[in-house]
């Protein structure tokens, strides 16, 4: 008896086991056919999906899979539903359908039961045909002009990539990418099923031979693209989501696919260098707070908001465009390097070559951003344009350079004789005030700088000054706006540990010196003065003033000190004015009756005077401008003064 009630306990949990198989997969069928049934019965063409039965039996459907997957002793095993719905191509049929919006308002349905089928399903499906073929498909469905179900879209394509990230494998397929990758098979369960041959839903054929990269446009990520320029936030955001779910893959192919076989760093620097184009630029101040914290401020804000349904302000292309710029600065830091590196190189030549560097090869519009960049800088900006160039000091002739440290013996003689001195001296201190080191330092500083503020104003003769002919002032003028400058600058630079002292020259002093490109421009320009336009002039002063003012010893010793020994080949500031006063003395001799024509200049550029037809205008504002550089330039070395010497 006891071998009977087992026999029957075994039959019975096998019947359990075995029909709730049959009736879920009878069920399925009954839905799917009562979908299909009205297609055939309706009369109606205008009749709304949402009034019909079919919402409710796609949901009954997706139920059904999502349950029988639950039974399934393991994720790799397909249930007969699934086994259905791959073998007779139902999700190629919905998506027909949905291309069709027959009933009217179909393709919603569709997205949607697409959408919770990738995301809900825990078996592995995209790299299956009839799985990722209905994808693509779908995928060309969205973004079109005019779409009025934008919100489901972009939850099926998050859904998409979402199965991707997963999955990292799967990602070509859904790109439609078909290079000569190495394709994996399918788990070994799909393939012991019925409907696991290649004509139904396997993976691409193995055989396929090799081909080069394909550079096509994926549908995917065009239509991504699209998305991120979404009136909708949410589905911008959702966009966003999108792309960096992709980009942060890091499988072993999957930044060589992105960054080889598509045209993602070409679409993305595109829309940048797009929201570029847009920006007001002419009507751009750079001194307000538009360019800096509070667009950035607000770039944020728009990303975080909570208030997903609020339109973003279409005439607000500077917040678009810093939003992007972030938006892509954060998708480098989390794609693999191979795909950093390739949108980065697309960055530079699409946007910083192909449009930002013929706008700043325009003089005023490059030394504006060289001003701008000052203004509220950063270490690196000085180290990279100017100090890295002048560490080593090449710019000194040997023979200043070898006098250099001979000094320096000197000096750690002196202070080594005055310590040995001072062990012998009973224990008595030194008092600062009359430290021989500590005043011979500062003497030496203080009529070094003495010699500069001398130096610069006695560059421009006499003869050709002009701005006592208007009764202004002299370099004392100056000295109230240098203070500030420096104070200034003095502020920004005291968080950046710079040295009190230059450095020691480096062994190759007298070799070949290069100053670096920002200074060779300007020292190039500098040259120019008095063949350039009034207001390009301004500029260059400007920025080579505020260079100045900066209180690194290398730029005091380069920029402010008249007298360096300098290497062949090699100038500094004070050596490109001689050179030009030695230009201006040549030229004026050509100007008749110079002190009445400097004088209307004057009068002209104050205006006093309104007649523009002077002679030798260019000229004439080329050397007003020199005179006053060089009283800019002492005010400057005046105020670097120490103050107790």
């Amino acid at each position: 008896m006891e071998t009977f009630s087992k026999l029957s306990s075994m039959l019975l949990h096998a019947l359990e086991t075995r029909e709730p198989t049959v009736d879920l997969l009878e069920s399925f069928v009954d839905h799917w056919k009562a979908v299909t049934s009205y297609y055939i019965q309706t009369t109606d063409d205008s009749r709304p999906v949402r009034q019909t039965e079919i919402p409710w039996r796609l949901r009954q459907m997706l139920d059904i899979l999502v349950y029988e997957e639950k039974q399934q002793p393991a994720v790799e095993e397909t249930g007969a539903c699934l086994e259905y719905l791959l073998q007779h191509k139902l999700l190629e049929t919905l998506c027909t359908l949905g291309k069709a919006q027959y009933p009217p308002g179909m393709v919603q349905q569709v997205l949607l039961f697409f959408s919770k089928f990738l995301s809900q399903m825990k078996k592995p499906l995209l790299q299956l045909v009839s799985i990722y073929k209905p994808v693509q498909k779908l995928i060309r469905l969205c973004a079109l002009p005019g779409s009025l179900t934008e919100k489901e879209e972009a939850q099926f394509l998050l859904a998409v990539c979402s199965r991707v990230k997963q999955d990292p494998h799967t990602l070509r397929y859904v790109l439609e990418v078909t290079s000569g990758f190495t394709d994996r098979k399918t788990p070994a369960s799909d393939q012991s099923q019925p409907c696991t041959q290649p004509s139904n839903h396997s993976t691409e054929s193995q055989d396929s031979s090799p081909c080069s990269p394909v550079q096509s446009e994926s549908g995917l990520l065009s239509v991504l693209l699209q998305f991120t320029n979404s009136q909708r936030r949410a589905v911008c955001l959702t966009a966003h989501e999108c792309l960096l779910l992709l980009a942060s893959l890091q499988s072993d192919s999957s930044g060589e696919v992105l960054s080889h076989h598509t045209q993602l760093g070409e679409l993305l620097a595109g829309r940048l260098q797009q929201l570029y184009s847009l920006l007001p630029l002419e009507e751009l101040d750079p001194a307000e707070d538009t360019c800096t914290e509070s667009v950035l401020l607000t770039a944020v804000f728009c990303l975080s908001s909570a208030d997903l349904q609020s339109e973003v302000p279409a005439s607000d292309h500077m917040t678009s465009f810093f939003c992007w710029l972030d938006f892509l600065d954060q998708l480098m830091r989390e794609a693999p390097q191979v795909l950093a590196v390739k949108l980065a190189q697309c960055v530079h030549q699409l946007w910083l070559l192909d449009v930002l560097q013929p706008q700043l090869l325009h003089t005023m519009a490059s030394l504006s951003l060289v001003e701008e960049l000052l203004q509220k800088p950063h270490r690196d900006i000085l180290d990279v344009l100017v100090l890295s160039f002048l560490l080593t000091r090449s710019y000194l002739s040997p023979a200043a350079a070898g006098q250099e440290d001979r000094q320096a013996d000197r000096q750690a003689d002196r202070q080594a004789d005055a310590q040995e001195d001072g062990e012998d001296s009973d224990g008595l201190e030194e008092d600062p005030f009359f430290s021989d080191s500590l005043s011979l330092s500062d003497s030496h500083l203080c009529k070094l700088l003495c010699v500069c503020v001398c130096s610069f104003l006695c560059l421009v003769p006499v003869q050709v000054r002009s701005a006592q002919l208007l009764q202004e002032g002299g370099y004392e003028s100056y000295v109230h706006d240098a203070h500030t400058l420096v104070t200034e600058c003095q502020s920004l630079s005291l968080s950046w540990d710079w040295p009190i002292a230059p450095p020691p020259p480096s062994t190759g002093v007298g070799g070949d010196f290069f100053e670096g490109h920002l200074l060779k421009v300007l020292f190039d320009r500098l040259g120019r003065v008095l063949e350039q336009p009034y207001e390009l002039n301004l500029k260059l002063t400007a920025v080579l003033s505020r260079l100045a003012a900066f209180d690194h010893p290398l730029l005091q010793e380069y920029l402010l000190d008249p007298y360096i020994n300098l290497s062949h080949c090699s100038r500094s500031l004070f050596s490109v004015l001689i050179r030009l006063i030695g230009e201006l003395m040549q030229r004026i001799q050509q100007v008749s009756n110079l002190s009445d024509r400097l004088l209307n200049a004057r009068r002209h550029l104050l205006g006093l005077n309104h007649n523009t037809g002077l002679d030798h205008l260019t000229l004439l504002r080329g050397l007003i401008v020199l005179e006053e550089f060089c009283k800019e330039l002492a005010a400057i070395a005046f105020v670097k003064l120490p103050l107790d010497p």
